[in-house]
């Protein structure tokens, strides 16, 4: 990666995270934690930009326009909510499983040869 897309990687970082900062004190709350989620179990793209946080922000900022509370727009399963978004994403859990799946099929083919 260049300097450049660094830095402008950095740039639309810090606009993102001004937006965050810009919502409802409940609503910060409640990204926050679907960030942590998503960082922990989510898609591997989701390193790849801010797409799907991108996303959720646009629409948690439509909620809190409305004046909805941030459990009205998410429902009260947050986790539900954060699955519901990366359900046909590969995940790094799905990495993780494929990696021990192809380790045991090597291990048994050696052992039957």
């Amino acid at each position: 990666m260049n300097i450049k897309k660094m830095i402008e990687g950095k740039k639309e970082w810090r606009a993102h995270v001004s937006r965050v900062k810009a919502l409802p004190q409940d609503y910060q709350i409640v990204y926050k934690e679907i960030q942590k989620y998503l960082f922990k179990v989510g898609p591997v793209e989701l390193n790849e930009g801010t797409g799907l946080l991108s996303d959720i922000l646009s629409f948690f900022e439509e909620g809190a326009a409305a004046g909805k509370g941030v459990l009205e727009v998410t429902g009260t399963d947050v986790a539900a909510f954060c699955d519901g978004l990366i359900e046909d994403s590969k995940t790094y859990a799905d990495l993780y499983q494929e990696s021990v799946s192809q380790t045991v099929d090597k291990s048994v083919k050696k052992r039957s040869t």
